[in-house]
């Protein structure tokens, strides 16, 4: 039967070892295994701890103190023992010798986000066609987002605009047209601006995200026509592209335009074929054209708002969202893909 004399004693020869055991050890992974085998759960000192059960309760409080006292050493040597080493670190980077004559690891150069590439080249281009850069705030008024642009609050197309509301009458603007509406109420035509931003709504899958990036066109003057808007997508399609495609309209109906449109180009992958050599083109779904945003001729009730005369001046109004064109031109299928801040993706374009 142990005593609490033959206990102390192997706990004295246990610290002992363990001081034998990692006075060598010069790694932490090393010293940290050589502490568990002994402090650990199934350790060495934890086995003779058992035995302290066994005792007269007289004798346990001089075997405990010795257990806490072995405890404390070891705990106290695995300390010492990794400070040690992090002081040796320290010491060996300070005495490392650089050459600074070496030349320099190269980094990569970065560049502009991709969105922000196609968004400079389509205003170039709208540009070449005489079109100015006009921006607004992305917290609007429900009046400019929506009321001037001949929405009401009760008006259905509201639900294929839901946004983000700040308060009944503060909202995160769908679309840049607020952007249009500020621009005919500072200035007289003929106007002729594009309007990119960011704008909001509650959409969320592959191709949609709660916030995106738009840019609009609006051109007000006197006699211009549905061919004029026509002649502008199609200068832009073809430059944007790099190639011959063309475009065609759908009647469509937005509150802010009459008559409006939705805008198709061929498949800029099939060429409007809707076949590609490895077999049924899924961009265009073999139809040949892919929708690629909304158009029309200005509502005389948008003019009435912002008081520009619609007997006298007519205009055209234009949409497109700048993921869906990049994706169009870069095979992007996964809109997410532009905020996730994934380099590999980053350093595609």
């Amino acid at each position: 039967m142990s005593t609490a004399a033959s206990i102390i004693a192997e706990l004295e020869r246990l610290s002992g070892e363990f001081a034998a055991l990692i006075a060598p050890l010069a790694d932490e992974q090393a010293i940290r295994a050589a502490q568990a085998q002994f402090l650990g759960k199934k350790g060495q000192v934890s086995t003779v701890m058992k035995e302290l059960g066994r005792l007269p309760p007289a004798e346990r409080p001089v075997v405990g103190e010795a257990v806490n006292r072995i405890k404390g050493a070891i705990e106290h040597t695995v300390a010492a023992k990794l400070a040690d080493l992090v002081a040796r670190a320290r010491a060996a980077d300070l005495a490392r010798v650089v050459d600074v004559t070496l030349p320099g690891r190269p980094h990569g150069g970065g560049h502009l986000h991709l969105l922000t590439q196609v968004r400079l080249e389509a205003i170039d281009i709208f540009a070449e066609l005489g079109f100015a850069v006009a921006e607004g705030p992305q917290v609007e008024t429900d009046w400019h987002t929506f009321e001037a642009l001949a929405i009401p609050k009760d008006h259905p197309a509201r639900d294929m605009q839901d946004t983000f509301y700040v308060t009944d009458d503060v909202v995160l603007r769908t679309h840049t047209s607020p952007v249009q509406i500020r621009t005919m109420q500072a200035q007289r035509p003929p106007i002729r601006i594009v309007a990119p931003g960011v704008v909001y709504r509650r959409d969320d899958d592959p191709t949609h995200s709660p916030m995106f990036t738009q840019i609009e066109g609006l051109a007000v003057d006197v006699d211009l026509k549905f061919s004029d808007l026509k002649g502008v997508l199609l200068h832009f399609v073809r430059r944007f592209f790099r190639r011959d495609l063309d475009v065609r309209f759908r009647p469509s109906y937005f509150p802010f335009v009459e008559p409006g449109a939705e805008v198709d180009m061929q498949c800029s992958f099939c060429g409007g074929s809707g076949a590609l050599p490895t077999g049924p083109c899924r961009v265009c779904k073999t139809t040949g054209w892919v929708e690629i945003g909304g158009s029309g001729m200005v509502d005389p009730d948008v003019f009435a708002h912002v008081g520009v005369d619609s007997e006298r001046y007519t205009g055209f109004a234009f949409g497109m969202g700048l993921e869906r064109m990049a994706m169009l031109r870069h095979g992007v299928n996964d809109i997410k893909f532009y905020y996730e801040g994934d380099l590999r993706f980053l350093q595609m374009f």
